[in-house]
């Protein structure tokens, strides 16, 4: 079953905060989800399903769904991480097109720069019934080394050098500009990134992701009745995005658009998460946009046309 064309993002909203002192994890869900909804001209009536991930507090979706007063059918908290809200709007697209919701509200929310988490440094709790325990916790990995151990192995394989992915950050940086929220607005060079502090080599500070508190919401639909500005978005492809963590498969997001009968072509705008700069491009690899051994050509090329359309980053 393709979900091609089952349903229509309608309404997004990011949280102008990126230091909530003075707020909860909840509450910062509540109001992303009040301006998504506000976006597609909804309330909160309108929505029959809701979808979070482990960053909703309490029991998750029960706990969101009381909190917020809504009156869904259907529900999923599916955590796989950073991608949890791609695989969300996946699920989203699903229980449209089987009529089990109309209207999908998806939700995420976090204050690790107010708790003072070192979300990249800081060793990963792990639990031994974890399967790559006996194998990874010897060596006390966190996020910034195992993203580096990815990024090392794709410039042995291809070639890739940190001159062509410090053009990531440029580009990032020439984006924040119109994000008036932004947490870093200064523009900066190639020389700048290669020249920061390495955090775990080959990735330096400026290739990686500044911790902020904030959050963000979609509502999705069947139809488009109102849309985003101008312009409606039609959820062409969504996939379940991860990150192969064991070195015979490196830095590789798994994702399968098959189901939504389409491939993403002529794509003018891009944005996925990125946990540090290398991972953006890899998600234009896995759609099938640029090849892998051809990704570093590829980011510097950008970088040095300065073309701000090509590629967008969450990081600022």
């Amino acid at each position: 079953m393709s979900l091609k064309g089952a349903g229509y993002i309608v309404g997004a909203w990011e949280h102008p905060t990126r230091k909530a002192t003075d707020k909860s994890v909840t509450l910062l869900h509540a109001e992303c989800a009040k301006g998504a909804l506000d976006d597609a001209g909804l309330t909160k009536d309108d929505v029959d399903a809701y979808y979070c991930a482990g960053d909703a507090p309490g029991l998750g979706p029960m706990s969101m769904i009381d909190y917020m007063g809504l009156k869904v059918r259907h529900m999923d908290s599916t955590d796989v991480g950073g991608s949890s809200y791609q695989v969300a709007v996946g699920h989203a697209l699903q229980a449209i097109a089987t009529g089990r919701a109309n209207v999908a509200l998806i939700t995420l929310a976090g204050r690790p720069r107010s708790e003072g988490m070192a979300t990249g440094t800081a060793p990963r709790a792990g639990s031994p019934a974890q399967a790559e325990m006996q194998f990874e916790y010897p060596y006390g990995p966190a996020t910034a080394n195992m993203y580096a151990l990815c990024a090392m192995r794709h410039m042995y394989q291809y070639g890739t050098t940190s001159e062509q992915l410090a053009w990531i950050k440029v580009a990032a940086s020439h984006h924040a500009q119109h994000n008036p929220h932004a947490m870093l607005r200064d523009v900066v060079t190639v020389e700048d990134v290669v020249n920061s502090p390495m955090v775990a080599s080959p990735l330096h500070r400026l290739d990686c992701c500044v911790i902020s508190d904030g959050g963000g919401a979609v509502a999705s639909q069947q139809r488009a009745s109102m849309s985003i500005g101008s312009i409606t978005i039609q959820t062409a492809a969504t996939d379940a995005a991860g990150i192969a963590q064991d070195l015979g498969d490196p830095c590789v997001a798994l994702g399968d658009d098959r189901q939504l009968g389409c491939r993403i072509c002529g794509v003018d705008f891009h944005q996925g998460p990125d946990s540090c700069a290398l991972f953006l491009r890899e998600r234009q690899v896995d759609d099938g946009q640029i090849e892998r051994r051809e990704l570093g050509e590829a980011v510097a090329n950008v970088g040095e046309s300065n073309d701000d359309s090509d590629i967008v980053s969450e990081c600022g």
